[in-house]
C-alpha cells in the first residue's frame, strides 16, 4: 500500500535539479552561440526585445565573471519568455553545416531552377510562398536567369536569382 503512495508521490516532483541545471546550461550554450551573430541576423530570429538587449548588451562586458554571470541572466530569459526551439532553428540556418542551412538551400535551388524552366508561372507561386518577396524585382532576375540559360552564358544572373530566393525564404521561415 505505502509503494502505491510512494509512485504517486513520485510522479508530482517535476524534473530533478540536475535536470533543471541541464537545461539551463543548454539555454546558456544558445546564448553563447547568439553572441557571435551580427546584427542583421540577430534581427532574422524570433526573440523578444528584452533578449536582444541582453545580447547587445553582453557584447560590451569583457570581464570574464561578469560575461558569465550575463549569460545566467540570458538564459534565465530565455527560459521565461522565449520558445528555444525556434531560436535554435533560426540559428542552425545560419549553421553552413547544419541540416536546417541544407534544407533551405536547396529549396531555394528548386525554387532557381522551377523559374529558370517555367517563367513567371513559377514566380506567381513563390510570391504566394513569400508574399513580402518584390515580384517585379524577382521577374528580372528570372527573366535575366532565363536567358543566360538559354544563351548558355553565365553571367551570374542565376547566382543573384538564388542569392535572392535565400533571402526570402530565410524571411518566411
Amino acid at each position: 500500500m505505502t509503494d502505491q503512495h510512494d509512485d504517486e508521490f513520485q510522479e508530482d516532483l517535476g524534473p530533478s535539479k540536475s535536470q533543471i541545471k541541464r537545461e539551463m546550461h543548454a539555454l546558456q550554450e544558445v546564448g553563447k552561440r547568439m553572441l557571435d551573430l551580427s546584427d542583421e541576423q540577430l534581427n532574422s530570429l524570433p526573440i523578444s526585445d528584452t533578449l536582444k538587449a541582453a545580447i547587445v548588451e553582453s557584447r560590451r562586458i569583457r570581464k570574464h565573471e561578469a560575461r558569465r554571470r550575463h549569460l545566467h541572466y540570458i538564459g534565465k530569459v530565455m527560459r521565461n519568455e522565449e520558445d528555444p526551439e525556434a531560436i535554435e532553428r533560426g540559428l542552425d540556418a545560419f549553421d553552413s553545416g547544419s541540416a536546417e542551412h541544407t534544407r533551405r538551400h536547396h529549396l531555394a535551388e528548386r525554387w532557381r531552377d522551377r523559374m529558370v524552366a517555367e517563367g513567371d508561372s513559377a514566380v506567381g507561386e513563390f510570391i504566394d510562398y513569400c508574399p513580402s518577396a518584390d515580384i517585379q524585382h524577382l521577374r528580372n532576375l528570372a527573366r535575366n536567369a532565363k536567358r543566360d540559360a538559354e544563351k548558355e552564358k553565365n553571367t551570374g544572373q542565376a547566382k543573384k536569382l538564388f542569392r535572392y530566393l535565400r533571402e526570402c525564404i530565410d524571411e518566411v521561415e
